[in-house]
């Protein structure tokens, strides 16, 4: 089953690649050189930073929410700056994107203290049940 997988992978693969390949005519050059920049970004410049904020960040939810945070934030500041939006074209990145931005890390800071709120009222009530047991006698 997992062999059949792979292969069914591979085969999606390799049809997305040549499909590309036609699709641009040959001239693939554009593609390969965003292709090593977005690896080069990702494993020199992404990686490190999330490997050092998994040491630095010792609560798992605000490590998850620093993560999906700054991953969002790197994503969406361009349209929220308006980066590439013509004068010309209202169409284009029409919406606030600004307030979509501040709203969703918002809501992550909301989920975040939430996490940590249960995590706590659990420990706290681990902790209680552990003290009104009766343990072993001396």
């Amino acid at each position: 089953m997992r062999r059949s997988l792979i292969m069914i992978g591979v085969l999606v693969m390799l049809y997305a690649a040549v499909g590309s390949v036609l699709d641009l005519g040959g001239k693939v050059g554009g593609v390969l050189i965003f292709l090593v920049a977005v690896l080069v970004v990702h494993d020199g410049i992404w990686l490190p930073l999330v490997l050092l904020a998994g040491r630095r960040i010792e609560r798992p939810p605000a490590r998850v929410a620093a993560i999906v945070a700054t991953a969002l934030t790197v994503t969406a500041l361009p349209l929220a700056l308006g980066l590439g939006r013509t004068a010309d074209n209202p169409s284009a990145l029409p919406l606030n994107y600004g307030r979509n931005l501040a709203l969703l890390l918002f809501g992550i800071a909301v989920l975040t203290a939430a996490a940590r709120a249960w995590a706590g009222k659990n420990r706290s009530s681990d902790d209680a049940n552990e003290a009104s047991e009766p343990g072993p006698q001396p």
